[in-house]
């Protein structure tokens, strides 16, 4: 799933060999935005092409693909069998795995971008309707929704049995899943379109007004607030979270490291482009994509340039990473796995 887990952390729980080199590409028409999942052996991805495709995760290739009823930009959710995604027309779609038939659909009233998050059995996602639904992961029948003033573009994070989700509205929004009841309504004073990262009771995100926050979901309160006075500009990027870092981006092409507890700079690395792609903390490594058409490997603790791959097109989705490969898109339809370096054998 998006994240990797339901809090949204960013850190991913498969290492990646020390040297990284293209296993193989899969090009499409359109730009590839959506982040991927990669669960047993298969790679799930949509694209600005309307299809949703399985791949195998060895070779790259195409096991089935499924035309939605618009742009995918929502990143998918595997649930058990099921694969589960949201398009540009408002459907989400709940796809067996095998082959990509229908198990079932639900329609909202607006685009989804917001990747689904799951429960105990529930489906969680937002809409620019302005709703976070809650839906059986089983039929996709209507448990709940909460109607919000604004669009929902992030995706929910969900710790234990609270769904946390910040909007267009300037509001951080903390639900019960069991119900849909509001825990609290956070003004932030200002827009939010990345996804919260959840540690404990402290949710992390960026948001429009050039702030990095660290809240106490449970009470609504600021612990931290980090802030450019220099200059705004949105963080659409979601932070990953480690038990000393939180590593977050924007689109004044900067990655930064902020010391989890204070919010106080620990590094900072610049590309040459706006960064919308979250990072991915794989070890003492950090993965992150940027609009100058790099892939970067930064070191976590100093964002020191430890290896770049120059991809020669905007990267806007964010690693996926598991079973020893990482995976991402660009925004001139090609998706990357990248693996180890293979060697021949002598004969």
């Amino acid at each position: 799933m998006f994240r990797g887990d339901p809090a949204l952390t960013g850190v991913a729980r498969s290492a990646l060999p020390e040297t990284l080199a293209v296993r193989w590409t899969f090009e499409v028409e359109e730009p590839i935005t959506s982040t991927a999942a990669i669960v047993d052996g298969v790679v799930y991805v949509g694209a600005m092409d309307e299809n949703f495709y399985a791949l195998d995760l060895a070779t790259g290739k195409v096991l089935w693909k499924f035309k939605a009823n618009g742009a995918v930009q929502s990143s998918p959710l595997v649930s058990g069998s099921l694969v589960i995604f949201g398009d540009e027309e408002g459907v989400i779609h709940a796809l067996e795995c095998k082959n990509g038939a229908v198990k079932w659909t639900y329609v909202t009233d607006g685009q989804i971008v917001s990747s689904a998050n799951q429960h105990d059995g529930r489906v969680l996602v937002g809409s620019y309707d302005g709703s976070l639904y809650c839906l059986s992961a089983n039929d996709g029948k209507l448990v709940w929704k909460h109607e919000t003033e604004g669009y929902l573009h992030a995706s929910p994070a969900i710790q234990g049995d609270t769904v946390v989700i910040g909007g267009c509205d300037e509001g951080l929004h903390v639900l019960n899943v069991a119900d849909g009841k509001a825990i609290s309504d956070s003004p932030l004073g200002t827009v939010v379109g990345a996804s919260a990262a959840l540690m404990g009771s402290h949710a992390y995100l960026g948001t429009y007004g050039a702030d990095v926050l660290c809240l106490d979901w449970k009470t609504g309160k600021t612990v931290w607030r980090q802030h450019d006075a220099d200059k705004e500009f949105p963080i659409m990027a979601s932070a990953a979270v480690t038990e000393k870092l939180v590593v977050t981006a924007g689109r004044d092409k900067i990655v930064r490291a902020l010391d989890r507890g204070k919010g106080d700079v620990a590094w900072t690395f610049k590309t040459k482009s706006r960064v919308d792609s979250s990072p991915v903390v794989v070890g003492n490594r950090v993965f992150i994509g940027s609009s100058d058409g790099n892939l970067y490997e930064l070191e976590l603790e100093t964002g020191k340039k430890r290896w770049q791959f120059e991809a020669g097109s905007p990267i806007t989705a964010s690693p996926a990473v598991a079973s020893e490969s990482l995976v991402i898109g660009t925004e001139d339809g090609v998706l990357y796995c990248f693996g180890g370096v293979r060697t021949l054998k002598p004969s």
